[in-house]
């Protein structure tokens, strides 16, 4: 120890080990006060997040009370889950109602069989009068219609979408995303009207000039006519005018698949020295796929349910035509949009009308489970 002891000091007379002793003991107190401070800041909150006790603040003056957070907590879960369980009774009650009310018409008499007669007559109410029915033309009309408009709308469609994803510059992206989109609110009521007054007369000389120079394939033949204004209302013509109606539909999907594609991806892409063409190959289009066939089969389900656009269009024969450029035709919408007031005097008719909505509502939601399930298997799209 150098120089005069201060007699003020605490530490006046004490040797280096005492002062280190001292030392050590005071850092343990004041490690121990600062853990005790902590675990009870740590506890304080998280009896704050997990159980609030009535009145504790939680800031800006408001205190919560735990009985109320646990009440409101179980509204919620209730009125969520109950939204869900909604959904699936609605679909249970209108599968439920559909097949109660088709079952007098299935079971009951039939001159004819229910999924291969080409017919539709029943003559009235008296039991002697048996009718004759079967949902074979319209499981065919409605099938090969919609699957017209899948071939001719999807590849349309995808390629807008590519368009409008990565080749278009901002602006004309978005005046071309809004065209698309705005498409999709036009009733199909005026598709239909320009269906049937301007698209059907005008395609007639195509019509014909198909069934002379394709003739060879048994769909395009047309065995009825001998001139272009024998051609008109067909099956063609009805798939034409649901692609139109499933273009943005089919466009809107895989125009948000193709903009999710990563850059990283395309980057990579640029940096092999690929073009434009095989970047959209190699990195957007593998990318997409999934999203592709979701967006088409949503299509799909669009085209099979359609009604008003494809009545006005064909000409109702209930025959299965398999030459498409033929006029006659008919699916299922289109039948029970037509026949529903002439039947309504008939309880069979009527019958028969709902079989033909449970084959088409089963047919749907066949259609629409499947791309949900092609959806699911890629979690970028779900």
């Amino acid at each position: 120890m150098t120089g005069d002891a201060d007699p003020d000091d605490p530490a006046a007379g004490l040797d280096g080990a005492d002062l280190e002793e001292m030392a050590a003991a005071h850092t343990t107190a004041a490690t121990e006060a600062a853990r005790r401070r902590l675990t009870g800041l740590v506890r304080t909150n998280s009896q704050v997040h997990a159980s609030p006790r009535p009145g504790v603040r939680v800031g800006h003056g408001q205190s919560i009370s735990g009985r109320a957070v646990r009440r409101g907590d179980v509204i919620f879960r209730g009125m969520a889950a109950g939204s869900g369980g909604l959904v699936l009774v609605i679909m249970a009650a209108i599968a439920i109602f559909l097949v109660w009310k088709a079952l007098p018409a299935i079971t009951g008499p039939n001159n004819g069989n229910l999924l291969t007669t080409q017919a539709w007559n029943f003559p009235s109410d008296d039991p002697s009068d048996i009718p004759t029915w079967g949902i074979a033309a319209l499981l065919f009309g409605t099938v090969v219609s919609a699957l017209i408009a899948i071939v001719i709308g999807v590849p349309i469609a995808i390629g807008i979408a590519l368009f409008i994803a990565h080749y278009a510059k901002r602006r004309l992206a978005t005046l071309l995303g809004g065209v698309v989109d705005l498409l999709a609110a036009v009733p199909s009521l005026v598709f239909g009207m320009w269906g049937l007054y301007f698209l059907v007369p005008s395609t007639r000389g195509f019509q014909s000039w198909l069934s002379e120079y394709f003739g060879w394939l048994p769909f395009l033949h047309n065995r009825t006519a001998t001139q272009a204004s024998q051609f008109g209302q067909s099956l063609l013509i009805a798939g034409v005018v649901l692609a139109i109606m499933i273009i943005p539909t089919v466009s809107a999907v895989t125009r948000e698949v193709f903009l999710q594609v990563p850059g990283e991806t395309m980057d990579a892409a640029w940096a092999l020295g690929a073009t434009k063409w095989e970047m959209v190959r190699a990195a957007v289009l593998p990318f997409g796929r999934a999203g592709m066939i979701s967006a088409a089969m949503l299509g799909l389900g669009r085209a099979l349910g359609e009604t008003i656009a494809v009545a006005l269009v064909l000409n109702s024969g209930f025959t299965i035509n398999t030459h498409i450029t033929e006029q006659g035709g008919d699916t299922f919408a289109s039948t029970i949009a037509l026949k529903f007031g002439e039947a309504a005097s008939n309880n069979l008719g009527i019958g028969a009308l709902i079989t033909a909505g449970l084959f088409l509502f089963g047919i749907t939601l066949v259609v629409n489970s499947i791309a949900r399930l092609v959806i699911a298997r890629r979690k970028e799209f779900s």
